[in-house]
């Protein structure tokens, strides 16, 4: 590139603002093809956008920058200036010629924006399935858009005509033929048919604004049509023929009896179908026109479909002209000529018996306004309704088996009751109340065998579910093997029922009292102090021969510990006890475990006290030093009379481990006291 000065570029033209590529030559260059010099580093040609969108509106602008992005001088010549520099002719005298400028381009988009032609038209469409009708005209509009040359067709929705309406084509481009080309509106034309996509519209008429663009274009536009209508739909506009009324029929179709209808309450007997029942209905009889209709009345989840219109309104016939009966009437409408009378209001009342189409109504009542009427009109007094309830079926009893002696009475009783059993329920209260709580007594076997008189058994009472369970506590050399006797469950009373179950309760356990616990008989004999402190707490809810039983059994043993508790204090009893084991340890050893067997032996109803001879032998035959003063005025402390000893109170001071040597020395209990 040269630094010299820069030649003349022509009028109008500065140095350095050129929009071309080439550079102006060199010093003594002429300005001629061949003779430009590129600038090689120059790669972007492209010209600025000059339109833009504002506010939703398309305009133009001036370039912000030249081509390939150079920079353009705010001194630069207008396009106006230029053009006037260009068109710049002879000066005349009164200076130079005023030209108009150009218009300003415009997209289509934008001047078209929103400019729709609109056409009536219609096409006609085969029925081929149908005895009415053979074909039907649908009428449509047809929309040109000016702005992107697109149509579409939408045919207004008619309201219950089974059709599908509304949008037929959407809004495209439409071609007109295979050669690619596309319709224009210069195509569109009143009186013309247009065939798209295989269907052939007939334009037949458009608004005002259409028909002026076309003719401002220079289309001559052909004159409307009229649009045309099917046989069918032209059918169903004409009214409907007067019904002639037949000859003796009273005339009620009058003014004042338009909407005068006789309501009737009727019941349909459908049970000698399948799955048939007894419909309630209501009869309507339309004095206007003397037709009939017949409404069933639903219930909540009766399981019927949910249409409440038994019988539309209609005539009904009641007698029939004669005629062939072999020809198959059942197939052919009812015309007026073949009934010789219809059902009118004296054929309705209440207690009578109408067969309308086929099914059997019995009427059992009518509204005030239907008593009011027949009272007026046919001197009917008696309204008295007729009683339709069905009558409640006879519950047969129910016969309970006989209880067979698995489980409990109420747990086999729920296999008569349910399909699906169910366990009895519990009193959830009652078990929380009395948890853990128990009533022990010793109860003795009432049996004829000389074997099972001196059997002793342990009976719990459970409170928290009235269960009783049995345990024999096991005897050595008794030939009798303990232990569980019966597992916890309820036992019932002699004489109850499996309807009806009694079972045992606390209130019926007394002292001497017999338990007869499933065909074995027990007797109680002793309780334990838990079950006298118990009774006495509840007092209110036990009868009184209960508690007083169990208080006069524990009454003689309560005084025998007063009396030999009150004249030696406890602390002088428990020093007495170690004197005498520390004398004990001074004699001859024996074995103190067979000391306690012999006396727990020959207790047998387990109250801790001995008769005194029965006491002074066990204590001579295992050698125990009765003799000496300390066991002697232990004997004292212990006796409650001149006839009885507290062994138990005795035996503390024989501990089971005050000689241990003697463990296995000593003789057997059986020869030691036979």
């Amino acid at each position: 590139m040269s630094s010299g000065p820069q030649p003349e570029l022509g009028p109008g033209i500065r140095p350095g603002t050129g929009t071309g590529p080439p550079i102006g030559p060199g010093p003594g260059l002429p300005f001629l093809p061949g003779c430009a010099i590129k600038d090689p580093t120059k790669t972007s040609f492209h010209r600025c956008q000059t339109l833009d969108f504002k506010n939703g509106y398309a305009f133009s602008r001036l370039p912000r920058e030249g081509v390939g992005g150079d920079t353009l001088f705010a001194n630069q010549l207008s396009q106006d200036e230029l053009d006037d520099l260009c068109t710049k002719g002879a000066t005349l005298t009164y200076g130079q010629v005023k030209r108009p400028a150009p218009s300003r381009f415009t997209p289509a988009f934008v001047a078209y924006d929103k400019k729709v032609l609109k056409f009536d038209a219609y096409f006609m469409e085969e029925v081929a399935i149908s005895a009415e009708e053979h074909y039907r005209i649908r009428q449509v509009g047809l929309y040109y858009y000016l702005e992107d040359d697109s149509m579409c067709i939408i045919e207004p929705k008619v309201k219950n005509s089974g059709l599908l309406q509304g949008k037929l084509m959407r809004r495209h481009r439409v071609p007109k033929n295979e050669h690619g080309d596309y319709y224009h509106w210069k195509d569109l034309n009143l009186g013309i048919d247009l065939t798209m996509y295989g269907r052939t519209y007939r334009l037949v008429n458009c608004d005002s604004f259409t028909k002026v663009f076309l003719e401002s274009q220079g289309i001559v536009v052909n004159p409307p049509e009229e649009l045309i209508s099917d046989p069918y739909t032209e059918q169903r506009r004409t009214p409907v023929q007067k019904r002639i009324v037949p000859t003796g029929a009273e005339p009620w179709g009058t003014l004042e009896h338009l909407r005068v209808v006789l309501r009737f309450y009727a019941i349909w007997d459908d049970t000698n179908c399948a799955f048939g029942d007894h419909h309630p209905c209501i009869i309507h009889y339309f004095l206007a026109d003397d037709t009939v209709e017949v409404r069933e009345v639903h219930k909540r989840n009766d399981g019927r479909d949910p249409f409440p219109v038994l019988m539309r309104r209609q005539r009904l016939p009641k007698i029939f002209v004669d005629k062939n009966k072999n020809f198959p009437s059942c197939v052919l409408e009812i015309t007026d000529h073949e009934v010789q009378e219809w059902y009118s209001p004296k054929d309705f009342a209440i207690g009578k018996t109408v067969t309308l189409l086929g099914r059997t109504f019995l009427i059992y009542d009518c509204d005030k306004f239907t008593q009011d009427f027949y009272r007026e009109k046919y001197g009917i007094t008696d309204f008295q309704p007729v009683d339709v309830n069905k009558k409640p079926l006879e519950k047969v009893p129910q016969v309970i088996p006989p209880y067979n002696g698995f489980g409990i009475p109420e747990d086999s009783l729920q296999n008569c009751l349910s399909l699906f059993p169910k366990p009895p329920r519990k009193d959830i209260i009652k078990m929380l109340e009395n948890n853990l709580k128990v009533l022990r007594y010793q109860v003795a076997l009432e049996s004829p065998v000389p074997e099972d008189k001196n059997r002793r058994f342990i009976l719990s009472y459970f409170l928290a579910d009235d269960t009783i369970s049995i345990y024999e506590p096991p005897v050595k050399n008794s030939g009798i093997l303990g232990g569980k006797y019966l597992k916890r469950t309820k036992v019932t009373k002699p004489g109850s029922t499996p309807e009806n179950p009694i079972y045992y309760e606390p209130s019926d356990f007394t002292i001497g009292s017999t338990i007869e616990v499933f065909g074995h008989r027990f007797i109680i004999t002793d309780a334990d102090e838990y079950v006298l402190n118990y009774l006495e707490r509840n007092a209110k809810s036990f009868p009184a021969a209960t508690v007083q039983s169990i208080r006069d059994h524990f009454l003689p043993r309560k005084v025998v510990v007063e009396t030999a508790s009150s004249g030696f204090p406890k602390k002088d009893l428990d020093d007495l006890i170690v004197e005498v084991q520390n004398e004990l340890k001074l004699q001859e050893p024996f074995n103190t475990r067979e000391v306690h067997e012999a006396f727990h032996h020959f207790d047998k109803e387990g109250s801790g006290f001995l008769d005194k001879a029965r006491f002074l032998t066990v204590c001579d035959r295992f050698n125990v030093p009765t003799s000496t003063i300390l066991l002697k005025k232990l004997i004292d402390y212990c006796s409650c009379d001149e006839d009885k000893v507290n062994y138990r109170d005795f035996l503390r001071a024989f501990p089971t481990d005050l000689f241990p040597e003697a463990e296995g020395h000593g003789q057997q209990l059986n020869s030691q006291l036979t």
